[in-house]
């Protein structure tokens, strides 16, 4: 089962906040927690609030076990940018874009993954059966 979780128009660059969200994917709940609080970046902080969210759905409103929670996706979309402008020489302005992200973290149970895989295998050996025959045929 998939639990998703979002923080929407964070303060934070996208470029920046993906470079700790690369590091989380795949790990483990617990691990991943880790990982964030010994980051030092804004970014660690910000995703670590969003995945403890997606935690305390996942055992509220699910019934599934922290211990079996894997971050299966940590996704950092852009968000509307602000603009403001800095004065220049000669009367001109230059444009400033304050960055802002939207932060999508999906966890899976770790239990349905074998399931799915067992199903996956089966379908190959079901397939490569009746080529096998008509091979025979042939």
């Amino acid at each position: 089962m998939e639990v998703k979780s979002t923080s929407k128009y964070v303060p934070l660059s996208p470029k920046k906040a993906r470079e700790v969200a690369r590091v989380i994917q795949g790990l483990p709940v617990s691990s991943a927690l880790d990982v964030l609080n010994y980051t030092p970046k804004k970014a660690a902080f910000l995703i670590g609030k969003t995945l403890k969210t997606a935690i305390a759905d996942a055992e509220n409103n699910f019934s599934l076990d922290s211990s079996s929670l894997v971050v299966k996706e940590a996704v950092i979309g852009a968000a509307p940018s602000l603009r403001r402008y800095k004065p220049r020489a000669k009367g001109s302005a230059a444009p400033i874009l304050r960055r802002n992200s939207h932060i999508f973290i999906t966890l899976e149970s770790a239990a349905p993954e074998k399931k799915k895989k067992k199903a996956k295998n089966l379908s190959k050996k079901s397939q490569e059966a009746p080529a096998t025959a008509e091979a025979q045929e042939a």
